[in-house]
């Protein structure tokens, strides 16, 4: 089956492919992970944004029938990676098609059926995000630290343990730091679109949150409520 996943993966060297061609997508991943890249393959829109959240992609290949059926903005929701559109056939790809991929998001659009090239575009691609990706692996505000690579939080030096939502939230937070966060819009981000979850869920996660990294948690200074709307990250 295509949508089986692994459980884990290494994000700066995962490609998650998403085709339903399986024979053209197992000559893409046999490229990738001939040049070091760890890829998965899906082929169904559900299990594409699964994996983009759970896999935490480099990349991501499409292809080009399936971009017009995606919701790329639902995938970007969940992950801001290139995204590259691949013509199973060679051929002449019409200008015309091609700007309407672009404005649909795509980053880039390869038309050739070689996946040697389409390595070597991905890698360019890659290459230059790489010094944006070193910027963004470890984040601050005040006494907390988070380094993504190690998957850590520290407050004041000190080691803190975190729930996998609770390290969500909080990178969202970390990520748009003073930015009001309705409780919905927090709820999307970190459970996406699709999950029937009340807003109090999300109270809950944060009352648990604040114990754990705030010195006073009844007082908090680090994750504010925003009367009205939900929570902000003071800095």
């Amino acid at each position: 089956m295509l949508d089986t996943l692994p459980t884990m993966t290494a994000a700066r060297n995962m490609i998650l492919i998403f085709m339903e061609s399986e024979p053209f997508a197992q000559s893409i991943k046999k490229a990738f992970e001939a040049n070091g890249y760890h890829s998965v393959i899906v082929a169904t829109k559900s299990a594409a944004y699964m994996a983009a959240k759970a896999e935490a992609p480099s990349l991501v290949i499409i292809d080009r029938r399936q971009s017009s059926i995606i919701d790329l903005c639902q995938l970007r929701a969940v992950m801001t990676v290139p995204i590259v559109a691949v013509q199973e056939l060679s051929g002449f790809c019409p200008d015309d098609d091609c700007v309407q991929d672009y404005e649909r998001d795509i980053d880039l659009v390869v038309c050739s059926r070689s996946p040697r090239e389409l390595v070597a575009r991905a890698r360019a691609i890659l290459r230059r995000r790489e010094p944006l990706l070193e910027s963004h692996s470890h984040y601050s505000a005040g006494p907390v630290r988070m380094d993504l690579d190690r998957h850590e939080v520290t407050v004041n030096g000190r080691m803190v343990n975190l729930t996998p939502k609770e390290f969500q939230i909080l990178q969202q937070f970390l990520e748009s730091p003073s930015r009001a966060f309705s409780r919905q819009e927090m709820l999307n981000r970190v459970w996406g679109d699709g999950f029937a979850l009340e807003e109090h869920a999300l109270d809950v996660h944060i009352h648990s949150l604040r114990q754990k990294i705030e010195f006073n948690p009844t007082c908090p200074k680090i994750i504010v409520t925003v009367r009205g709307v939900g929570y902000k990250l003071r800095v």
